[in-house]
């Protein structure tokens, strides 16, 4: 947009948002924010800073905090209510002459002989048509665009059911951190969204939860999952739940496999997802527009909608470190921490609790992964395959028996067939050889 391009954003609903997701950026993200000019967005809406994580694993727990020693001191994860952080954002392009801010709801994308011209949409009951040389396609996890524009492969594993706790009625174990539970059947989060609240989000797998309506959630709340709590805020979960606000929330994974189509580009969450446990989502989006904003910046004309096409394909190269990194640990980490039946599942998430309570590079490494910081698939398969060798090493000693060797193999085969799929879905070239193909040296059109 400050690069002088005419701009128009057509908006469903200009009104805040009012999401239980979307709540924290991580330091990766912020960085990203900062290099788009946009970090005073995290300014005046009571954003808290995040240093890191705690977990929680049957009355134990560790803190495993970011690498910034090396970066400014403004430098940190940021968690927020997630309208008013896009309330700021909306604000900050709304502010540019050359950027036209409207609400619509967009209807069908208007195509002449595969090339996309511009869009449909409904605004104020009436009918409208909008023309550009290129349109970006960000409509969301309910995107009803992407089908001309991807092969959808969209995964729902579970569903975050969230609550608001009061600040006043109980407090953090470690302050300025996220904390993650690893619960039975699967995680539970919480992190400060504001100076007075702090968001649980229950993970419940499967697409189907109990029903709030009739009860069934609040029994499931109070009988599973409040006695899995800390005890510091065992009492203020109670009492959100006797309040009443409890929301849902599917949480999808989606691989990016889009169609190169002349006059269109699909970001955010219509275009890649995964599941929100490491609340990577928003710092992937972020990084994904800085690359595309440096590849669209020495273009002065994108009417060439073919050669722009051919052109823009780099970016689906260009974005994988940082994308498959976090869309990779996202996946994997969601996977070992539910629990299991399998003896060799429960020794894999026994031992990723333990090799992150090491510390040092056995705790920074993985967070710094997480954080995205470390845009590194490379380093994400190394620590991944540390802690299974790990998981291993602690079966075997000090005596292995046939039984340990047999459970032992298991936890090697469990861990491969966790990662494989998702790097496979990833696309194995272009995570770990990027410079082999060939759209990642491909020069702007002249």
């Amino acid at each position: 947009m400050q690069d002088g391009r005419r701009v128009q954003v057509i908006e469903r609903d200009l009104t805040e948002p009012d999401r239980i997701v979307g709540e924290l950026l991580q330091p990766g993200g912020y960085l990203k924010l900062v290099e788009l000019g946009l970090d005073d967005c995290v300014h005046e809406i009571d954003a808290q800073r995040v240093l890191g994580y705690a977990l929680f694993k049957e009355g134990k727990n560790t803190k495993v905090s970011y690498p910034l020693e090396n970066y400014n001191s403004d430098v940190a994860g940021r968690s927020f209510h997630n309208g008013r952080f896009i309330q700021r954002m909306r604000e900050k392009a709304a502010s540019l002459p050359q950027v036209q801010l409207e609400q619509g709801t967009v209807t069908s994308l208007i195509e002449e002989k595969g090339t996309v011209k511009g869009v449909r949409y409904k605004s104020n009951g009436e009918e409208h048509e909008a023309y550009a040389p290129l349109t970006i396609v960000c409509d969301g996890c309910f995107s009803n665009l992407r089908r001309s524009l991807c092969t959808p492969k969209v995964e729902v594993p579970s569903c975050f059911v969230g609550l608001v706790l009061d600040l006043e009625n109980c407090h953090l174990p470690y302050p300025n951190h996220g904390h993650v539970v690893l619960a039975d059947p699967s995680p539970i989060l919480f992190y400060p969204i504001s100076s007075t609240e702090i968001r649980c989000l229950v993970d419940v797998p499967g697409q189907k939860v109990p029903s709030i309506a009739n009860g069934e959630m609040a029994n499931y709340l109070k009988t599973v999952v409040a006695p899995q709590i800390p005890e510091q805020l065992r009492e203020s979960f109670l009492m959100a739940i006797e309040k009443g606000s409890i929301r849902t929330m599917p949480n999808k994974s989606m691989p990016a496999s889009p169609y190169p189509t002349p006059g269109a580009l699909l970001m955010g969450d219509a275009f890649n997802m995964r599941h929100p446990l490491t609340g990577g989502g928003m710092t992937v989006a972020l990084s994904d527009i800085v690359v595309l904003h440096n590849l669209l910046k020495p273009l002065r004309d994108l009417h060439d909608a073919p050669a722009l096409c051919k052109y823009l394909e780099s970016f689906y190269t260009l974005r994988k470190p940082v994308a498959s990194t976090i869309n990779t640990l996202a996946g994997a980490l969601y996977k070992v921490f539910c629990a299991s039946p399998d003896q060799a599942m429960k020794e894999m998430r026994q031992a990723c609790f333990d090799y992150l309570s090491l510390g040092g590079v056995f705790s920074t490494g993985p967070v710094a992964l997480l954080s995205g910081l470390n845009p590194r698939p490379l380093s994400l398969v190394l620590h991944f395959f540390a802690v299974a060798v790990y998981g291993v090493g602690r079966l075997l000693l000090p005596f292995p028996s046939p039984k340990r060797l047999w459970l032992g193999a298991r936890l090697l085969s469990g861990a491969l067939n966790i990662i494989f799929p998702i790097i496979k879905a990833e696309g194995i070239r272009q995570m770990f050889f990027p410079n082999t193909v060939p759209a990642y040296y491909r020069a702007p059109p002249s």
